[in-house]
């Protein structure tokens, strides 16, 4: 039986990259040790599941990169663990790394996305992700769908608006058979990979934008979100033990959630759920049991008109909401309105991670709101038709007092 002695990983690193997930995004500091991580990962793929005719991908943002990085750091690995060549061997020109059970790691450059189609991948690693062109990763996804694949998705934080950002955020919001972990450079530092003093250097020199990229893995705020990142964190709360007084509730469309969020007398979020899957009938009595006589708003557009009449024949209390561009605006800058005074609150979760990449453009025809392409808004729309409804009540007892 052959063995390959390979560089231990510290806990945190290990946990990120050998999460069980298929497809595991890792946002990480510069010098964290992902890329070494990474190299180790792949090289022990191909090791243990490969075979003659088996190829495993490592993908940089450039050819040069993938050949002075990927390519050089596995060769000198393994040339430290084996440096007679009887395990492996190599092709400069071509940049692949063949193992003694016939398995080839290939070293590809993100530049040509067109290049990557084609061959079925059996494992694949995308590097500096947010440096690649979003065009490589879906025809590197594209290679794994034939073998099921697991792919590693590696790289600094660079801002919001790019699809390895995204992707994240799908991942740490629970996409089924996906991981999120987010190694900083205090991670590395604790894991004995960076010097504590070097940290502290480049936080004293550095932009403080720039500071947070690179080393806490946390990206800049580049003006596309209408909550305000800050104050999205700054409404951040547990979940609230009292019972909701109303409820917003947005209807899953297609591949979408139904989510359900209930608001306490304070403005904070008591019942956060949502799901997807189940028939109409389910998703209706569902409803019903949480929301039982509470005021409540529930999207009404297209098919969810039935839905709203069914709902209300078992709770009179139910409203319908139908959403169109100048509606959904209006809802939305109400919803920032109350974030922006922390007048609302909600839980950490996939309802905080819709918020965080929640999107505004504006358009010849107005202010359009949504999720980025792939991602869900569906939280977002809930708590917004809950805070309308908060809303209403307050004026409604305002009104009253006068």
């Amino acid at each position: 039986m052959r063995t390959l002695d390979l560089p231990p990983p510290y806990k945190k690193q290990h946990e990120a990259i050998c999460d069980p997930a298929r497809i595991v995004v890792i946002e990480a500091s510069t010098k964290s040790g992902k890329t070494a991580g990474c190299l180790v990962w792949l090289l022990m793929q191909a090791w243990n599941t490969g075979a003659e005719g088996k190829a495993f991908w490592w993908v940089a943002p450039i050819y040069q990169q993938a050949k002075a990085i990927g390519f050089a750091r596995m060769k000198a690995m393994l040339m430290q663990a084996d440096p007679t060549h009887t395990i492996w061997k190599e092709h400069n020109s071509e940049l692949w790394i063949e193992l003694h059970n016939g398995a080839k790691i290939w070293f590809k450059g993100a530049d040509n996305p067109d290049s990557l189609y084609g061959e079925d991948v059996y494992a694949a690693v995308i590097d500096e992700a947010s440096r690649c062109r979003e065009e490589a990763w879906i025809a590197v996804r594209s290679t794994l769908t034939a073998t099921k694949g697991p792919v590693r998705i590696i790289g600094n934080v660079k801002g919001r608006r790019n699809w390895a950002f995204q992707l994240a955020r799908l991942a740490e919001g629970g996409e089924a058979n996906m991981g999120y972990h987010k190694l900083t450079a205090y991670d590395a530092v604790e894991g004995g990979v960076l010097d504590p003093a070097e940290v502290e250097q480049a936080k004293r020199i550095l932009p403080e934008h720039t500071f947070k990229e690179l080393y806490l893995a946390e990206p800049s705020d580049d003006g596309g979100n209408p909550f305000g990142i800050q104050a999205i964190q700054d409404c951040v709360a547990p979940l609230s033990s009292a019972e909701p007084v109303v409820f917003g509730v947005d209807l899953a469309k297609s591949v979408d959630y139904t989510a359900v969020v209930g608001l306490d007398d304070d403005g904070t979020v008591a019942v956060c759920e949502r799901w997807h899957g189940t028939d109409w009938k389910t998703t209706i009595q569902r409803i019903s049991e949480l929301v039982t006589d509470c005021h409540t708003i529930v999207d009404s557009t297209g098919l969810g008109d039935p839905v709203v009449e069914e709902l209300q024949r078992i709770c009179p209390s139910i409203e319908g909401f139908k959403f169109s561009s100048s509606s959904k605006q209006q809802l939305m800058e109400g919803l920032a309105a109350s974030i922006s005074q922390q007048e609302i609150r909600y839980p950490d979760g996939w309802l905080r991670t819709e918020l965080d990449i929640f999107e505004f453009e504006h358009t010849r025809t107005g202010v359009k709101y949504s999720a980025p392409v792939g991602a869900h808004d569906d939280g977002v729309c809930a708590l917004a038709l809950a805070n309308r409804g908060k809303n209403q009540m307050t004026n409604k007892f305002a009104y009253r007092i006068f």
